[in-house]
């Protein structure tokens, strides 16, 4: 059996649950995994069971006191003392490039001493990192010590609006292989590299269980139930999407929408609903557990992410799993999910005009919200199921 590591900024996280189940998935094929979180996880206490169970067997390096910090540090120096002196150096080179700051760099290195100590107890040579954000630093400094491997999980795109801040090209091309989720991801990382380094792209795409998410009855609500789940956060689009809903309000349409999620726009989003009369229209659950979550997926009969910014998201692909007719944006990598007018819809980003089309288009057409629905969870089934995607990033882990 190979043994490998996860770290995570924040693991396990209720808006990241698509990573519990990739870890998950691993384990099932023949992988040990063990995880580390540089921050506690938030919300344990609406998990699941077995997330909170995972939450308890994380490495959490905010938790850790000076002391043990200081030993994790000391047993590190010892067993190499150039190898610490070089990932010393290379933190120090964080003041003069990418970060610029004296506390990230500190704040780096102490992680990374942590996070070298805590594989050499755990016997393991090889740490992967989601997100290929500040986190994946750590690793990066890690693996200058020696001993040590990293790959990377590439999402976007906000990952590539700091190229240089964040040493992206650095973290990719010190990496020994990125896994990226879609061909929009790869091409960002194909722009900022040399072309031999392209070879290590791999597109693995994120994915669900078409099992656990079924196909729901369709619901017999009187009143047209939308259904937007992800944070409440300004890259979701979501003011878009309640600007929509009045203009079909106003236009003397009946429906309801249901936002799933927290975040700082909530107040702002309960605003413009009052400013546009359409408080009674809309629901905001705040954050909630999957249990939850997929009850809500049950009531839907139309699914709306009016996002600017995203990779591919997994609530898309969970939603045309149940057979949700789904509606999102043309951007990035959701157009290689839906394909427009055959298993769900886009609309231009930040578009009232042309989102409210497409909504009133699949409430006043049952029929094609049906075949919407069920060509959007043969598409999920062939081409995101989880266990099929995660034997392929099984396969690279593997074959290090």
């Amino acid at each position: 059996m190979k043994r490998i590591a996860y770290l995570c900024s924040e693991y396990p996280a209720i808006s990241h649950t698509f990573i519990f189940r990739e870890i998950c998935s691993l384990r099932q094929d023949g992988l040990e995994v063990v995880t580390a979180s540089v921050k506690p996880a938030r919300h344990v206490e609406i998990m699941t069971a077995e997330e909170q169970a995972e939450a308890e067997n994380t490495l959490v390096m905010k938790r850790l006191s000076l002391f043990a910090i200081s030993g994790a540090h000391g047993r590190t120096f010892l067993r190499s003392p150039i190898g610490y002196l070089r990932m010393t150096a290379a933190a120090l080179s964080f003041l003069f490039k990418g970060p610029k700051n004296p506390v990230k760099a500190i704040g780096y290195l102490a992680e990374a001493g942590i996070l070298l100590d805590w594989m050499k107890k755990n016997r393991v040579e090889h740490v992967h990192e989601h997100f290929a954000n500040p986190t994946a630093l750590v690793a990066m400094l890690a693996a200058t010590y020696g001993g040590i491997s990293y790959s990377l999980s590439v999402h976007g795109p906000d990952i590539f609006y700091t190229v240089d801040s964040s040493l992206r090209q650095e973290k990719v091309e010190n990496a020994v292989f990125v896994r990226s989720i879609s061909h929009y991801c790869s091409s960002q990382l194909m722009r900022i590299t040399e072309h031999e380094q392209w070879a290590k792209f791999h597109i693995v795409r994120c994915g669900i269980d078409p099992a656990i998410y079924a196909p729901r009855p369709v619901p017999d609500n009187v009143v047209p139930e939308l259904l937007c789940v992800g944070r409440l956060v300004p890259a979701k689009g979501q003011h878009i999407l309640v600007e929509a809903v009045a203009r079909l309000v106003r236009a003397g349409k009946k429906l309801h929408l249901t936002f799933v999620g927290g975040g700082d726009d909530r107040a702002s989003l309960e605003q413009l609903g009052r400013q546009l009369g359409i408080s009674e229209q809309l629901l905001f659950t705040g954050a909630l557990g999957q249990d939850e979550v997929r009850s809500y997926y049950d009531r839907a009969d139309i699914f709306v992410l009016a996002s600017f910014a995203e990779g591919v998201p997994v609530v898309l692909m969970e939603a045309m799993a149940k057979e949700i007719p789904v509606i999102s944006t043309r951007i990035t990598g959701i157009p290689e999910l839906i394909d427009h007018g055959n298993d769900g819809l886009l609309a231009v980003p930040g578009d009232v005009e042309d989102l409210s089309r497409q909504i009133e288009t699949l409430i006043n057409d049952p029929e094609r919200c049906r075949k919407l629905g069920r060509a959007g969870r043969e598409k999920v089934e062939r081409l995101y199921s989880t266990d099929t995607n995660n034997s392929l990033l099984s396969g690279h882990f593997q074959s290090l």
